[in-house]
C-alpha cells in the first residue's frame, strides 16, 4: 500500500517544492466568510467559479478522504523586465491552456496515485491556499497570500495544487495563521494603490488591480486608472514590496526561455492594435481570462498603461487607436491617455475631436481638455 513518504518522494521527483496532507472535512470557516461577504465575492458565480460548493471536498468527490496539496514554485526563473512591468508573474508561464509545463506533472502525479488504486480530483474551486495552510505548508500574509513554510525561502511565489483522493492518510499539523513579522508596518497594505487590501487579512477583490484588468465592467473608473499604473493583466505590487519575499526575490536566476521567446508579442503597441487572429494565436493561450469577445478590455488596458507611462512615443499609437477602433471604451481610454501624456501632438488630436465626439468619448474628452487647461 502506498505510503505518505512515497507520495512525498514522487511529488519531489516531479519538481514540486513541497507537499502536505489534510483531511477532506469541509472548509467551514471559508464557507462562513463567503456567506458574510457576498457583495465582494458574488461575481465569482457568474464567472463560472462556484466558490461556495468548493468548500466541501465530499461534494466534489463522493467518498473523499484526504486532500493532498502540492506546492509549485512559479518564480524560479527570471522574466524579461518588459513583461514584469505589465503582467503578473504567475501568468507569464501559465500552461492551463497550452498544458505543456505544470499540467503534464499534475497528470503524472494522478497517474502515480491511480496505479496504486487511488482515485483523485483536481478541482479549480477548492480553497487552495487554505487547504495548503491546513496541510501545514504555509501561513498567510496581510496581503491574503500564502507564504511557504519550508520552500522558496518562505516566500509567496507559490501556487498550491490540490488533489482530493479517496484514501485516508494522517493529516499534517495545520499552520493556519498570519505569519507576518510584528516589525512589518503593513507594507503591503500601504503599497496597494487601489486600496483593495483592507487589513486583518481582508481584501475587496473588486478593487484589486488583477480583478480590474480582466473582470472589471465597462471603462475603468477614473479614480483607479492612475493607481493601476502600467499593469495590463494581473499585479504583483503587494508581493514585490513584501519583506517576507526579499530572500527569494533577490536570488540569482536564469532567464525563462519560453517566456523570453514570446515577449515581443506582448508589447503595448501590439496589444492595442491586435486583431482577433493575433489575440487567439499569440495572447489567449497564455492569458485566457478574457475571451476574444472581450478584446476591447485588452486594448483599453493597453491604452491606460500607455497613458500612465507618460511617454510621448505612444501618442501616435493612441491616435491610430482613435481612428481604427469603434469601441467607445477603448476610444475613451485613448482620449484619457492622450490627456495624461500631454504635449503638442496629443493636444492637437484632442482639439480636433471636440467637433465630432459624443457619449462616453465626449465625456472623456472634456475631462482630458479640462486637465490640459489646468
Amino acid at each position: 500500500m502506498l505510503t505518505k513518504e512515497e507520495i512525498l518522494a514522487e511529488a519531489e521527483r516531479l519538481g514540486f517544492v513541497d507537499a502536505g496532507f489534510t483531511s477532506a472535512e469541509p472548509f467551514f470557516s471559508h464557507r462562513d466568510y463567503l456567506l458574510k461577504h457576498k457583495d465582494e465575492y458574488g461575481w465569482t458565480e457568474a464567472r463560472g467559479l462556484p466558490l461556495l460548493s468548493g468548500t466541501d471536498p465530499g461534494a466534489i468527490m463522493p467518498g473523499a478522504k484526504t486532500v493532498i496539496v502540492l506546492l509549485e514554485g512559479y518564480f524560479r526563473e527570471s522574466f524579461p523586465p518588459l513583461l514584469e512591468r505589465h503582467f503578473g508573474r504567475c501568468y507569464l508561464d501559465d500552461d492551463r491552456i497550452t498544458r505543456d509545463s505544470l499540467a503534464p506533472r499534475i497528470k503524472a502525479f494522478r497517474r502515480f496515485l491511480r496505479e496504486s488504486g487511488i482515485e483523485s480530483r483536481v478541482p479549480a474551486h477548492l480553497p487552495h491556499r487554505l487547504a495548503a495552510a491546513r496541510a501545514g505548508l504555509g501561513t498567510f500574509g496581510k496581503n491574503c497570500l500564502l507564504y511557504a513554510n519550508r520552500a522558496v525561502r518562505g516566500s509567496s511565489w507559490i501556487l498550491p495544487v490540490t488533489f482530493i483522493i479517496d484514501r485516508a492518510f494522517p493529516p499534517d499539523e495545520p499552520t493556519v495563521s498570519n505569519g507576518c513579522p510584528e516589525w512589518c508596518r503593513n507594507t503591503c497594505i500601504a503599497a496597494c494603490p487601489t486600496r483593495a487590501l483592507q487589513g486583518n487579512g481582508r481584501i475587496d477583490p473588486r478593487r484589486c488591480i488583477s480583478y480590474l484588468t480582466y473582470f472589471g465592467e465597462g471603462i475603468t473608473p477614473r479614480d483607479l486608472r492612475e493607481p493601476m499604473g502600467l499593469y495590463v493583466y494581473g499585479c504583483d505590487r503587494c508581493q514585490d514590496v513584501c519583506p517576507r519575499n526579499d530572500a527569494w526575490s533577490a536570488q540569482e536566476r536564469t532567464p525563462n526561455p519560453r517566456v523570453s521567446a514570446r515577449a515581443p508579442f506582448f508589447n503595448l503597441s501590439s496589444l492595442l492594435h491586435m486583431d482577433r487572429a493575433y489575440f487567439e494565436s499569440r495572447v489567449w493561450p497564455h492569458m485566457f481570462y478574457m475571451p476574444a469577445d472581450d478584446l476591447w478590455r485588452w486594448k483599453m488596458n493597453a491604452a491606460r498603461a500607455m497613458g500612465n507611462a507618460l511617454d510621448p512615443m505612444y501618442v501616435r499609437d493612441l491616435v491610430r487607436a482613435l481612428e481604427e477602433n469603434g469601441d467607445e471604451r477603448v476610444r475613451g481610454m485613448a482620449v484619457w491617455a492622450l490627456g495624461r501624456i500631454g504635449g503638442e501632438e496629443a493636444g492637437k488630436t484632442l482639439r480636433r475631436l471636440t467637433a465630432c465626439s459624443e457619449g462616453l468619448v465626449r465625456e472623456e474628452l472634456e475631462y482630458a481638455m479640462a486637465g490640459s487647461a489646468g
